[in-house]
């Protein structure tokens, strides 16, 4: 498997670099070849399977339950997965659209959304996260098209301003909560289809959610988040923060870089 695109720079037009700043989302076409998505389909599907410990029936579980199965940290579990999401070409992508000299990996995680799986509700994921600024960044990597029934990623654009809502975890009272204030902001939503080989990059603090899956495939993407070499540590406002900086940001002091041995500097312009 001829995997050297993941070691080329792709370039990004000012026009993208605008939308990205704007909207604080963007969707990327032909980032990755069709060969390259299924080879790390095989490799990805193979190693969820392998950690997977959910056995209750989809149908009893709540509703984050139902929105997904949730792997963490698969690069420092494969080396070939771990190809992908420390990647040049993923770390470069990240960096520029940030607008910062480098970036930091904060953790991966696979997102499998099961044949008949629910609804992720609204949310923005910088509630988890004790960082110090904005400076951070996911990418969405879908390992097979996502069309509209398989829930692809909705976004608010718009919301990373919004300051209503940032307070709730991922929850029925997010979806409801958060989809009144958009809904009463005017705030435009986008959802769209994904091609194979398309990639989304979105901020920490954009309202985002995904429909269900209403077909009988599971929806299986990729995703690592990225932050900026330079991100610092802040002090934890709640509870999943707190298990956030035991967890990937091991032994790193409030108020110091985060450079723990789990969050090596995958690129530097």
């Amino acid at each position: 498997m001829d995997l050297s695109i993941l070691d080329q720079s792709y370039t990004l037009n000012q026009e993208q670099l605008d939308f990205y700043r704007q909207n604080a989302f963007i969707k990327i076409k032909e980032v990755l070849t069709p060969e390259v998505v299924a080879h790390f389909n095989t490799i990805i599907s193979q190693k969820v399977e392998e950690q997977n410990t959910e056995s209750t029936p989809l149908k009893d579980r709540d509703t984050y339950g139902k929105a997904f199965l949730q792997i963490f940290n698969l690069w420092t579990l494969d080396e070939g997965i771990k190809a992908l999401v420390c990647s040049k070409r993923l770390a470069q992508l990240a960096a520029d659209l940030m607008e910062v000299d480098g970036v930091r990996m904060y953790h991966d995680q696979a997102l499998f959304k099961e044949g008949g799986g629910g609804i992720t509700p609204w949310h923005a994921d910088q509630y988890y996260w004790p960082l110090s600024t904005d400076r951070v960044i996911t990418v969405w990597i879908p390992l097979q098209a996502v069309p509209s029934e398989m829930g692809p990623l909705e976004f608010a654009p718009g919301s990373q301003d919004i300051l209503t809502g940032r307070d709730l975890s991922i929850s029925d009272e997010s979806e409801s909560l958060i989809g009144e204030k958009l809904r009463v902001s005017d705030c435009p939503k986008i959802s769209e289809p994904f091609d194979v080989g398309e990639v989304s990059f979105h901020s920490g603090w954009i309202f985002h959610r995904a429909g269900p899956n209403t077909t009988d495939q599971t929806r299986k993407v990729m995703t690592s988040i990225y932050m900026d070499k330079d991100m610092l540590l802040k002090k934890p406002e709640n509870d999943g923060q707190i298990n956030d900086w035991e967890t990937w940001c091991p032994g790193v002091e409030i108020g110091k870089v985060i450079d723990s041995h789990l969050n090596p500097i995958l690129f530097e312009g």
